[in-house]
């Protein structure tokens, strides 16, 4: 049996026009009791990004955005939910890592996805290889993060990612590194999540490469039961040394959530009920929304929550009375 882990918060954020807004976004996180800012790593995309997330669909860039809210915040950990290995040659991210890592003294969290809106890697003129070579290569990419990170010389020959001569620097506050999170909800990615994640966040299956009803429905209890099962057969042993996370994607606090609760169901082609209850929803008063992350937290396991930027205010209250418990 799992040990309860503590609760604690997170915000999905990029959405910000001047520094003024960016800086006061991160402090009042922090003000807030959340434990950590996260940004996104779009570029270009559908408008149901923005409709999944709470934010534009123009974002900060992933890498300046996180250290400026770190360099605005004295506890807030930061990172990126998440970048996409296909987006970014592998050294160039381990050192920008390594060097955010050290420049905000050991507050960084790196998460790591293979990547899914075609319409983005359409945009950027980058192939989109099918999935299966897409996460071989997040693997190769972990492995030469954790290399780079250790201060070692590198030596990588793998199918997609080739390093050698050198050794990384500088090395990162945290030891051995920052930790990291792989998420998703396939099967290979969740059993490479179990094998080499330090967090990992349990997510829709989006192999079609939108987000809609079929991405929702992917998610339900029995499917998150089930992706609990493929990172438990990846992790052997060290399941129980998992942070497990989960986004909640739907969220509206408050008395009568009801209108709210209708339109968010409508846009995504399910019936209230049926999301009301979703595991990535968080529908009810504040006391409702409490009991029910308990009851996930004992039942599933979860205790690492995140939110939109735009429910920073309305989800505070929990965040309040359930961080650290």
């Amino acid at each position: 049996m799992r040990r309860p882990r503590p609760f604690r918060f997170s915000v999905q954020a990029g959405a910000a026009t001047t520094r003024g807004e960016w800086v006061a976004s991160a402090r009042r996180a922090e003000e807030l009791g959340y434990a950590a800012l996260f940004t996104a790593d779009h570029y270009y995309g559908p408008g149901e990004i923005a409709a999944a997330s709470g934010t534009s669909p123009v974002e900060l860039a992933a890498v300046p955005a996180i250290m400026a809210a770190a360099d605005a915040t004295s506890t807030l950990r930061v990172g990126c939910r998440v970048f996409c290995v296909d987006y970014h040659h592998p050294v160039v991210l381990a050192k920008e890592l390594a060097t955010i890592d050290v420049l905000c003294e050991g507050r960084l969290e790196v998460g790591l996805g293979a990547g899914w809106v075609a319409a983005e890697y359409a945009g950027l003129g980058i192939a989109m290889d099918r999935p299966g070579v897409r996460i071989d290569r997040l693997t190769e990419v972990v492995d030469l993060l954790r290399r780079h990170w250790s201060g070692e010389p590198i030596e990588v020959s793998g199918a997609h990612v080739q390093v050698t001569g050198f050794a990384g620097r500088p090395r990162p506050t945290q030891r051995p590194g920052p930790p990291i999170m792989i998420g998703g909800g396939s099967p290979r990615v969740l059993r490479l999540a179990g094998r080499l994640a330090d967090i990992v966040s349990i997510n829709f299956n989006n192999a079609s490469g939108v987000l809609g009803s079929s991405a929702v429905a992917s998610s339900t209890m029995d499917a998150t039961q089930q992706k609990l099962a493929w990172v438990r057969e990846g992790a052997g042993d060290r399941f129980d040394d998992l942070e497990l996370e989960l986004a909640a994607y739907f969220v509206a606090i408050g008395a009568d959530p009801g209108a709210e609760l209708a339109a968010m169901a409508d846009r995504f082609g399910v019936s209230p009920a049926e999301l009301r209850n979703h595991p990535h929803a968080l529908i009810g008063s504040v006391d409702e929304v409490c009991d029910r992350l308990i009851e996930r937290r004992e039942r599933l396991g979860f205790s690492n929550v995140n939110v939109a930027q735009r429910r920073l205010e309305q989800f505070a209250p929990v965040v309040a009375r359930l961080s650290g418990q």
